[in-house]
Parts: structure tokens; sequence; C-alpha cells
């Protein structure tokens, strides 16, 4: 099959010829229709936490048509079934796995990360991870499906009730779903923090219900268009720095959300958290009844998260468009189609 190969860092990736993989009796092999390039997928090819090894295929975001069947699996998933999955193969067995949250198997293998990825013409993943998708989901929507997880499940996580106010630091695909999906709970004001004027009209299609411009006046320009101070706090970027922004902005007894990825060693005034009382809830990743909320949610048609899509790759041009999303760019999210 062909792949995007990541050949190390400092390169860009390579469309090459690669084994089709097989699938253990508890895998299926899936081949891709999308996959989207998240920003971990950056991550995984420069120096850092996620960096990747080499020969490594990424991409966690696909979906797809089942190929292949492991030998346990016959009678259960039949060849040519639509299916998305989650990045993560599972033992199966263990507490984490029958609860639904393969992400914390102490056995688990990461799509994408440790085992072969989506920017390939197939996948294989775990039967247990894998779910069939409505009959009338496009593919593409289908290929939002983990980024809208990542950001349901930070909602919850924040626990955020209906009514509420929430700031929202960053506008990129993470930053956009929470946008989503607080506006879907009934957030009062849905306000996000974005420098860049094309995401800012992207996140008012994507359920916000006003932007703002990153500076030091944040939390002024939130209480003058909301008539108040924010009840939750999002930090969808990652940068240094902003989590003590987000405690200055803060009012007593707030929550924040760190969702974005820090690499980096950042500094925070503790004093300033303890004296407020706030509560700091940290997420990561999502369950599988997030992927299946998700999915019923764009079957049923009550979220649409298109908006976010600002491109769509084929497989040799994809390396190109990958090593172009390292600079600024007014792009969201890019979808390789195989």
């Amino acid at each position: 099959m062909r792949a995007a190969v990541f050949k190390g860092i400092g390169q860009p990736l390579q469309v090459e010829n690669v084994p089709d993989p097989s699938p253990e009796a508890t895998e299926l092999v899936v081949e891709v229709s999308y996959c989207g390039i998240c920003g971990t997928d950056l991550h995984s090819t420069r120096e850092g936490a996620f960096a990747a090894e080499c020969d490594s295929i990424l991409g966690h975001e696909f979906c797809g048509h089942i190929a292949e069947v492991g030998s346990a699996m016959k009678g259960q998933w039949a060849i040519g079934d639509r299916v998305t999955a989650l990045p993560f193969i599972g033992c199966g067995v263990c507490k984490s796995c029958i609860n639904g949250r393969p992400f914390e198997c102490l056995q688990v293998k990461l799509t994408g990360m440790n085992t072969p990825g989506g920017f390939a013409e197939y996948v294989k993943t775990g039967a247990s991870e894998t779910i069939k998708l409505p009959d009338d989901l496009t593919m593409q929507s289908a290929a939002l499906i983990e980024p809208l997880a990542v950001g349901l499940h930070a909602v919850r996580v924040a626990q955020l009730k209906a009514g509420e106010r929430v700031l929202i630091i960053g506008a990129g695909p993470v930053g956009l779903a929470v946008s989503l999906w607080c506006q879907f709970f009934g957030a009062k004001d849905v306000l996000v923090s974005e420098m860049a004027e094309q995401r800012r009209a992207m996140a008012k299609q994507m359920g916000a219900t006003g932007t703002l411009t990153p500076g030091a006046t944040l939390g002024e320009e939130f209480a003058n268009l909301s008539g108040g101070a924010p009840d939750v706090i999002f930090e969808c970027v990652g940068a240094p720095g902003l989590l003590q922004e987000s405690i200055n902005i803060a009012p007593r007894r707030s929550r924040i959300v760190p969702v974005g990825v820090c690499e980096e060693p950042d500094t925070i005034i503790p004093l300033q958290a303890l004296v407020k009382e706030l509560s700091m809830y940290f997420a990561i990743a999502y369950t599988r009844d997030d992927f299946e909320t998700v999915i019923a949610m764009l079957g049923q048609k009550r979220i649409d998260a298109t908006p976010m899509i600002t491109d769509i790759v084929k497989l040799d041009d994809m390396p190109a468009a990958f090593e172009a999303l390292r600079s600024p760019t007014s792009q969201c999210k890019v979808l390789t189609e195989l």
C-alpha cells in the first residue's frame, strides 16, 4: 500500500510503498477514506515528548471501510462496513478497556504514534475500538469525529452548566469543537479569543456568540461583551504563559480547563489561583462514549462541523500541505483523501 512516511526530524513526509497491515484475531483492517491532519501529528515530527520514530506512519483522525476482519471477529463485522475508530488498540479485557477508556490501558497501542496510522491506504484498528457509522453520514464529516470528541470530552470534564459564560482561548480545531459543544449544551455566552481573522469568523460559524482579539485587556473585553466574567475558561492553544493568563482573568471559584498540548516548561503563580479558589481540570483524549455521542449527533444532524474543513488534499500532495501547517496559516482542518 501507499503511505506518507515520517523519515526523521527536519525532513518532510515521503509517500512510499509499504507492506499492507495484517489484523490479529481481534483486529480489523480499514481502507481509509479520509484522515485529518492534527496538531499532534505536527508535534510528532519535531523534537519533544511526542517525537515519532523514523519510518512511522502518522494520522489518527480517520474513517473508511472495513477491508479485512480478524479471525475472532468473523460474523461480527462485514467487509465494506463504514467505520471510524478510537485511535487506540487496547487489550480489550482490562477495566479501562471494558469501561470504554482504552487510552488508559497499560498495553495500549497508539494508532499513528507507536503503531501505523491513517496517512495510508489501509490502517489496522482494534475491533473493540471500532464503531460503525450511520448510513447517511458523509465520510468528510466522519473524519471530524476525533477532534469533535476531544472537544466534547473537555466540555464534559468542565462540568459545564446551561447558562454559564465561557471563554475559549484559541480557535484551532479543538477550540472550535469546544465552542460547538458549549453552545450545544446551553452556555449563555461563548466567546473565542483568536489572533487570525479567518478563524474568528469560523468560530462564529461553529457556535461562538462572539470573538475577541488576544491581549492584555482580554478579561475586560470579555466582561464588556458578556456582561460578566467567565465561569469556565478553556485554554486550547498549549503555549507557555496562557495558564497564568487564564488565572489572571478567572473570577473567584471559576474553572480553568487546559486542553491544548504544551510540551514546554511553564510557570504559574499558585497563590493567585489559591486566593480565588479556582478549579483546574486537565482534559486529554476521550472515551468510547464521547465518540458514540459525536457520531449520534452528527448522524441526527444536530451538529455540523464541516465549516472547519478548509482543504482536502490527495496523498501525493499531503506532505507539502503538512509542511505548510508548520507556519501560521488560515487553514483549520486539512483532510487527506485516500
